[in-house]
């Protein structure tokens, strides 16, 4: 009688874990999805004012150093089968007001260090 017990339980621990993927697991996103085409629009000695018409409000300015825009995104996947975890970041840094550096995950265009003003 209690072996009987014991492989019932068995049985239901093996059938309840192979379930386990049949079970719908949301993605999370979080932060500034950047769009690799917007990021090549970024000039150099673009003003503030035109690079969150572009990109979005960025996710971070920081208090002390209002010339430096974080931009951050991360995306956890609720299931394997959809892909791997990721995250991509920039930091644009301003000088008087314009664009003087990104950095970070993206690619920029052959043209960004070409002023909007000089094409």
């Amino acid at each position: 009688m209690k072996l009987s017990h014991l492989i019932v339980v068995l049985l239901l621990t093996v059938f309840t874990s192979a379930c386990s993927n049949w079970i719908y697991r949301i993605d999370i996103p979080q932060g500034n999805f950047l769009d690799e085409k917007d990021v090549k629009k970024l000039r150099i000695g673009m003003t503030k004012e035109q690079v969150e018409f572009v990109l979005g409000r960025p996710i971070l300015k920081d208090a002390f150093d209002t010339d430096t825009w974080y931009y951050y995104y991360e995306m956890k996947r609720g299931m394997k089968k959809r892909g791997e975890d990721f995250e991509k970041q920039m930091v644009i840094t301003f000088v008087d007001e314009k664009v003087s550096t990104v950095t970070g995950d993206f690619e920029l265009s052959e043209d960004f260090n070409t002023p909007l003003d000089q094409e």
